[in-house]
């Protein structure tokens, strides 16, 4: 079930076609009543059954392909009439108003039959059709409302005749609606009020509305709710008449001129007691609700395509709307959600999907409350996690109704495969997914906390219950904003290929277990030595004693001998918030796995860090030995013209040109106590010797005021 962007739901989008059967006492007028709808005039001659009739869509009020059945008890078996019965989504009960004994059979045949045959719980709505009203001047109304009031299964009742045409196409029509927009579901007659599932649906519609959520709906609210439900505003006047119907009923119904839960509830009531809960229907379907009142799969779960190796993540639409959603409920204005506040927020959730174990996922105050960032980055977590929840919470906050997208599945940003981000060297992605792998007790749980800013005595106070193997939050690279996302990997021998997905590794050794180092090799060996992942190890716990690690070669060795970044001094003892420098580097690490970054003061975003990163780009690498190339080649040329003029020379002039050559190879770029460059070759002239020394000057020269002029532009741009 999708609606289009400010479209009403029809209940075309719920009903493929509808099935009415009429049947009833012989001779009643059955056949007549559907000859007369389709020829438009009483038939001079009646079958004793009508074939099966089809109504196209475009005839039909609804938009709906109506099937219209007729029963003869002649011709068909009491067998063929059970499998009719099966197949109605409504039945017409005939009568003629002349008849009593065909009165009497509704009440002792007819409904008794039909109900053996159908559930308790999802009984056929009936139609009374009191058929020949023109043979008689008075009604049979006041015979059959009793029998309305004892069958609740009974929609409505209709007196017409065959043969004037009258009310003909009005009993189809109500036979089509009573499909299409059931009273059951709704509305209690021996209550006179409606059930309790429909007054959940309509609080939840009501609550979504309110988009300043001060309890009423103001008339920009009104304007916005008849607009997105019946595709057109309501008049100024209008909106009056309806909140003068409320206060005319009852007392609390309208508050500042707004109009309340109880005021909007009954006006709902209302619609329904005068036969109008099409309006309602239309309203609930709107919202996403199917005949039985539950959301449906098709609007809780819109099609999302997600090829492999790529992921998901929120875009720019769908974070303004979580904006706007948190700072609904942010009654205080504290840029946090306190429980009562978060408890209001999930009101239109059929549970609650957030444990504690949130508070300890994202950033919180020293309250505990979730914050602003912190919002944001659990709704982050859970768009890349589980995409689908994230398309579910998102349709109970009603994000397509209120934001007039066709889905849920607007508000969701497909990575490309990250296959070529790696070719291409650089990367889309907002959120990079770092797993955190070391032994038990070696500090894991303290660098996820770290993440979020909590030191170690804040981590203290966490109950073992609440605890979370996840934590994300936002990370800074060079000026932009990225979601940093930990994941806690419990130790085992062998990681399982979904431990072993990620966008960088976390190694964590504990500095004080000499032990702990061992585990973090073997890992790495097994699974990261040949990957493309980038790893960073971590010496955890680093205001404790150092002790010498149980393994064949230093932590600094390993990762000198594996080219991996040293070992990063990591502790959450701190009396304020730990240090978040790891937390860059391993960003950097996942936005630029192709490219080794150091960073000797670990902020990477000074100037000193971005140059140092430049320097050692492979775009700066691959203009060096284009240099280079270029030079050798010219200096091989002209030694080939100078040994062609000295070919009268003796042999040993020749070898000292050939060593010449090699002399100028092993020189170039490579500094000397003599100078930037040291050149020998018999026979070169003092002229040709200038004019290469000056070209390669110049091009190194150049090289390095690029290198001075980037960076000074980062600098500036990063101050901007």
């Amino acid at each position: 079930m999708r609606a289009g962007r400010g479209r009403p739901l029809r209940a075309a989008d719920m009903k493929k076609d509808v099935r009415i059967l009429l049947v009833g006492e012989p001779r009643v007028g059955k056949t007549s009543l559907i000859m007369s709808l389709v020829s438009e005039e009483f038939p001079e001659e009646v079958p004793p059954r009508a074939e099966e009739i089809t109504i196209p869509a475009d005839v039909t009020p609804e938009r709906v392909p109506t099937h219209i059945v007729d029963y003869s008890e002649a011709e068909q078996s009491d067998e063929q009439l059970h499998q009719e019965i099966s197949q109605a989504n409504v039945i017409c009960i005939v009568y003629a108003v002349n008849n009593k004994h065909s009165i009497d059979k509704v009440t002792s045949r007819w409904i008794p039959l039909i109900n053996e045959r159908t559930d308790k719980d999802s009984r056929l709505p009936l139609i009374l059709v009191g058929n020949k009203s023109d043979l008689v001047e008075y009604s049979s109304m006041e015979t059959i409302l009793p029998i309305m009031n004892q069958y609740t299964e009974i929609e409505t009742c209709v007196e017409c005749s065959a043969k004037n045409l009258k009310n003909i196409s009005e009993l189809f029509y109500y036979a089509q609606k009573a499909v299409l927009h059931p009273t059951g579901p709704l509305y209690c007659p021996e209550e006179k009020e409606m059930k309790p599932a429909c007054i959940k649906a309509l609080t939840r519609i009501f609550k979504i509305s309110d988009q300043d959520n001060d309890g009423t709906l103001n008339d920009a609210e009104l304007n916005f709710f008849q607009r997105i439900c019946f595709n057109t505003p309501l008049a100024p006047q209008a909106l009056e008449d309806v909140k003068n119907v409320v206060r005319k009923h009852i007392s609390d119904g309208v508050a500042d001129s707004g109009l309340t839960l109880k005021g909007f509830l009954f006006l709902h009531t209302l619609f329904i007691q005068r036969g109008r809960h099409e309006t309602t229907w239309t309203v609930l379907r709107r919202f996403g609700y199917d005949d039985d009142l539950d959301l449906t799969p098709e609007y809780l779960f819109p099609l999302l395509k997600i090829p492999p190796d790529c992921t998901t993540e929120l875009n720019h639409h769908a974070y303004l709307f979580l904006q706007s959603t948190f700072d609904k409920h942010d009654l205080d204005r504290d840029c946090a959600l306190s429980p009562d506040e978060l408890k209001d927020l999930f009101k239109v959730f059929p549970y609650i999907p957030w444990g504690p174990d949130v508070n300890n996922t994202v950033c919180t105050n020293e309250k505990g409350w979730i914050t602003y960032q912190g919002f944001l980055s659990q709704w982050t977590l859970t768009t890349y996690l589980d995409v689908q929840r994230c398309l579910e919470y998102l349709g109970y906050l009603g994000y397509s109704i209120l934001t007039e997208q066709e889905s849920q599945a607007s508000a969701i940003t497909v990575t490309r495969d990250k296959k070529i981000d790696l070719q291409k060297k650089q990367t889309q992605r907002n959120v990079f997914r770092c797993n955190v792998i070391g032994m038990k007790n070696c500090g894991k749980s303290g660098v996820l906390q770290a993440l979020l800013g909590r030191n170690l005595m804040r981590q203290k106070k966490i109950r073992d219950d609440h605890k979370s193997y996840y934590a994300i939050n936002t990370v800074y690279v060079y000026g932009q904003e990225k979601y940093l996302l930990l994941h806690d990997i419990s130790e085992s021998e062998f990681l399982t290929e979904a431990e072993i997905l990620c966008d960088v590794v976390c190694l964590v050794y504990d500095v004080s277990n000499p032990k702990s180092f061992e585990y973090c090799a073997r890992i790495f060996k097994q699974h990261f030595m040949d990957s493309r992942i980038p790893c960073l190890i971590v010496a955890a716990k680093s205001d404790l004693h150092e002790v010498k690690q149980e393994y064949s070669i230093s932590p600094t060795d390993f990762c000198r001998k594996h080219k991996m970044p040293p070992p990063q001094a990591f502790t959450c003892s701190t009396a304020d918030a730990p240090s978040k420098d790891i937390f860059v580097k391993l960003t950097t690490m996942a936005m630029y796995p192709h490219a080794r970054l150091r960073c000797m003061c670990t902020c990477n975003r000074c100037t000193f860090c971005i140059c140092q990163n430049f320097l050692n780009s492979d775009l700066l690498q691959s203009v060096k030995n284009k240099i280079f190339t270029a030079v050798l080649n010219r200096l091989r040329a002209r030694v080939a013209e100078w040994g062609a003029v000295l070919l009268a020379d003796d042999e040993g002039s020749i070898i000292h040109q050939v060593h010449a050559i090699s002399s100028v190879e092993d020189s170039i770029f490579v500094e000397s106590s003599h100078g930037p460059l040291f050149l020998e070759a018999r026979h070169v002239t003092q002229a040709d010797l200038k004019s290469s020394t000056f070209w390669l000057r110049a091009s190194f020269g150049a090289t390095v005021f690029a290198v001075l002029g980037f960076a000074m532009y980062k600098a500036l741009l990063k101050q901007r």
